[in-house]
């Protein structure tokens, strides 16, 4: 049982009936009232009038889903989005003090890294030596990992985890520098590492249902940080060494808009960028961008082409937009409302990641692929950056809450013409649909289809539980590390972090026929780590040197630095090639 327990009622007696074997009734399972609907932003009012209202009931536990007699776990067909879940009978009443692991070894292990939350990561070479970047808006660990087994932070700035919290307080609404995902890239022209830094509207801590919060939505229309993207020069490893030389808004229809007054998202996650001309990435770039169900963000991102050909003046190319995003548009409202996800105020529409693709779209990269929620799966001609279009559409059964179509991998397409795609959790205790990996045959790109479905993490013999959704928190895939991971990938292999399953490692030399050939799963903290209120996320990250052979898994209290016989023997000094590579 986590959060604060807002929608259970019993007290005590309702305790002792979730952890007692048998199923509770409908009436112990019920959601409060959470004030009324009270809207006055006018693109959420037109929002609002465009779809239906079609929320998801509340699942009962026990009886709605739960554990098989066989052991396996049934999950809910549909739930809102909360942080208040219930446990279910067979749960476990403890947080597992045991790591299992398979094909594994761990090399190191550093605490107190990262915040409990969220981790990007990158690694960039400097003078001989790599450095391991970790950060999430608010915090920033540079981290000299030449030798993995004697990592140094070289850089800290943020709050720091313990027992008692954060280090420091921090306050979501008062942010004003507040960056996301970034990439680095080598640029030929300035013979410098360049950074591109995206930042965007914060997605915790500022708002919980936008139907129900008219001063916080105002707060958002009119952020206290840029919405768009930050370049920088990198004259060495840590910030004091770095040059900001453009700062660009992704609202394009008003670049010279100040902060405050610039529409849209700003730029998701890390942008898709090899150091050369075209620079991709995601956004809605003004606020009539809204068709989306999510009930604490009001966007639906898109994504944008950009010129980098001068590092120092950006200069905005196109906008893509799929059908079922825009609010006054006819068709796309039509579009939306044909989704059966329309009204049932949970499901996240539209792109969270950039288009991935396998190379620079000035060096022959034609095919795109984009991740776009409860839209569904896309692929993009770019082969003309000012005209790009959108290619094939497939979408799956609805599967909600947490996210649909997230995350691309693009590791094994050159090679097989298969692409993964996958969404993630973001209830815990199994409170949601399983979210699986999607194996896509894209080798007819204008017709994608799902060929396999990624095996489901089962725990080892032993474990005391037969399914990963009784060991507490979240649990399902998140990311494979993305596109600035050194060699970015490995053929035949495909590496998740898998929240409580931790890191899973797919044999995928047949894309049709993904196996598990490998796991770490480390244990989760104990109070004396951190609060038990972040427990649940347990593993949110991966970031794989493959040109080392060397796993760092992102957990809750930590980083881990893996090694695997799958991978290869690890070289546990400097890199024989200079990370980002030289183009």
């Amino acid at each position: 049982m986590t959060g604060s327990n807002r929608y259970w009622t019993g007290g005590a007696a309702m305790l002792a009936a979730l952890l007692a074997p048998a199923a509770l009734s409908a009436s112990d399972w019920q959601e409060k009232p959470a004030g009324p609907i009270n809207i006055t932003d006018p693109w959420l009012k037109a929002w609002q009038e465009a779809t239906p209202e079609n929320p998801p009931a509340d699942p009962v536990p026990g009886v709605d889903y739960g554990m098989n007699p066989d052991g396996s776990f049934r999950h809910p067909a549909s739930t809102r989005l909360t942080t208040d879940v219930p446990g279910f009978p067979g749960q476990l009443e403890h947080w597992d003090q045991k790591s299992y692991a398979k094909n594994v070894e761990v090399i190191a292990f550093y605490p107190a890294v990262t915040s409990p939350w969220h981790a990007w990561a990158n690694v960039v070479d400097f003078g001989g030596r790599r450095y391991l970047y970790t950060h999430d808006r608010d915090y920033l660990r540079i981290l000299d990992v030449t030798d993995p087994r004697k990592a140094k932070i070289v850089w800290s700035k943020g709050g720091v985890w313990g027992a008692d919290g954060s280090s420091e307080d921090w306050d979501a609404a008062a942010v004003t520098d507040y960056f996301g995902g970034v990439t680095v890239a080598w640029n030929k022209k300035l013979q410098r590492n360049v950074l591109v830094a995206s930042y965007e509207i914060g997605r915790f801590g500022l708002l919980d249902d936008k139907r129900r919060e008219p001063d916080k939505v105002a707060a958002q229309r009119h952020y206290n940080s840029l919405k768009g993207f930050k370049v920088f020069v990198m004259n060495g490893p840590t910030p004091d060494k770095w040059d900001l030389i453009a700062t660009r808004t992704t609202d394009y229809r008003h670049p010279d808009a100040p902060i405050g007054e610039q529409q849209g998202s700003g730029a998701l996650d890390a942008v898709t960028w090899w150091g050369g001309k075209y620079m991709l990435l995601s956004a809605a770039p003004d606020d009539s961008y809204g068709l989306t169900e999510y009930p604490d963000y009001l966007y639906s991102p898109g994504y944008q082409v950009w010129d980098m050909d001068d590092p120092a003046n950006p200069k905005f190319v196109s906008q893509i937009t799929v059908p079922g995003q825009v609010i006054g548009d006819k068709a796309s409202e039509a579009a939306y409302r044909a989704n059966p996800r329309a009204g049932n105020r949970t499901s996240w529409m539209g792109s969270r990641n950039p288009i991935v693709l396998t190379k620079p779209v000035e060096q022959g990269g034609k095919i795109g692929f984009g991740g776009m929620g409860g839209l569904g799966f896309y692929t993009f001609d770019l082969s003309d950056p000012a005209q790009p279009k959108a290619l094939g559409h497939l979408t799956v059964p609805p599967s909600y809450a947490g996210t649909e179509f997230d995350n691309v991998d693009v590791s094994q397409y050159d090679r097989t013409g298969f692409v993964f795609s996958n969404g993630y959790p973001m209830n815990e205790s199994c409170f949601e649909p399983y979210k699986d990996i999607f194996s896509i045959d894209v080798r007819d790109p204008a017709h994608p289809k799902v060929a396999a479905k990624f095996p489901r993490p089962v725990p080892p013999a032993g474990a005391g539980f037969t399914d990963y959704c009784q060991r507490r928190g979240s649990f399902g895939p998140k990311r494979s590390g993305g596109l600035g991971q050194p060699e970015r990938g490995r053929q035949g292999l495909a590496i998740y972090a898998f929240y409580n399953a931790g890191i899973q490692i797919f044999d995928v030399k047949d894309p049709a026929k993904p196996t598990i050939a490998g796991y770490f799963v480390p244990r989760f903290p104990t109070e004396k780590e951190l609060p038990s209120y972040t427990f649940g996320n347990s593993t949110f990250a991966v970031y794989t040197e493959y040109d080392r052979n060397i796993i760092w898994a992102f957990s809750v209290n930590g980083v881990y630095a893996l090694s695997s016989p799958l991978l290869g023997k690890p070289n546990l000094g400097a890199p024989k090639k200079i990370w980002p590579e030289r183009r």
